[in-house]
């Protein structure tokens, strides 16, 4: 089973640790867990957007804190899976320190455009669960590799990318709003979004295969990471968009 999202990949079920003796994975469990999530994860959001808008000082300092800390609880979490009950909720709670911020500043500079980011997102991942639920995607083989060379191959952009910032030179076009930077970000976006019908397909198959219940909040977590792509790589697209007018 393979999967290009980090927390969820062909290796999570060779290293589940512990035995089932509170309960299996279910379908609805992970479903209720990534709820569980997308509330701790609204609340810090909330916050850091009202604090932007006071113009606080402290605004820079928590979404340094949020981007650190959710990246160290996000390692955590996918070396010590038997932690994720406990680390998943800290770093959806770190994810909304960032996501508050960063919301809030391209609000600022595009009335409007979180609504819009939310929206999409959200009627991306429901659209392709319905999808996904009914075959009209079939995760083959083929299609799972697809997205994981995608995947990689715009990680490898993004890092050298942010490599040749610290030397204050920028990757020509994929910033940009002209017509390749568009369509830069329509791949991402596309890319993201498929992203989430093979976590479908990792979340159908843990149950399936009866992991250990501790993996709900894996699984949730792992849709969170990708959900959080999904959402920042729509605000690029929309902004590029809207920068156009």
């Amino acid at each position: 089973m393979r999967t290009a999202n980090p927390a969820l990949n062909d290796n999570t079920f060779r290293h589940v640790e512990g035995d089932a003796k509170d309960g299996y994975m279910t379908i609805n469990g992970t479903v209720n867990r990534t709820y569980i999530l997308l509330f701790m994860l609204l609340i810090p959001a909330i916050y850091t957007w009202n604090m932007f808008a006071k113009d606080s000082p402290l605004v820079s300092i928590l979404m340094i804190i949020g981007i650190v800390g959710g990246l160290i609880v996000a390692l955590i979490t996918v070396f010590k899976k038997t932690l994720a009950p406990i680390t998943a909720p800290i770093y959806a709670v770190f994810e909304g320190l960032f996501l508050g911020v960063i919301s809030a500043f391209f609000e600022a500079m595009y009335p409007g455009i979180v609504i819009q980011a939310v929206t999409l997102t959200f009627g991306v991942l429901f659209c392709l669960l319905f999808a996904y639920k009914s075959g009209f995607i079939k995760v083959t083989e083929n299609f799972k590799l697809g997205v994981v060379a995608a995947t990689g191959s715009i990680f490898v952009i993004y890092l050298i990318s942010f490599v040749m910032g610290l030397f204050g030179v920028s990757v020509p076009f994929i910033h940009e709003s002209g017509i390749l930077g568009i369509g830069f970000s329509l791949f991402v976006v596309t890319i993201a979004s498929l992203n989430l019908v093979l976590d479908f397909d990792f979340i159908e198959s843990g149950a399936r295969n009866r992991m250990p219940k501790y993996m709900e909040w894996y699984a949730a977590f792992g849709l969170i990471v990708t959900l959080v792509w999904l959402y920042i790589e729509i605000l690029r697209l929309l902004s590029k968009l809207r920068s156009r007018r």
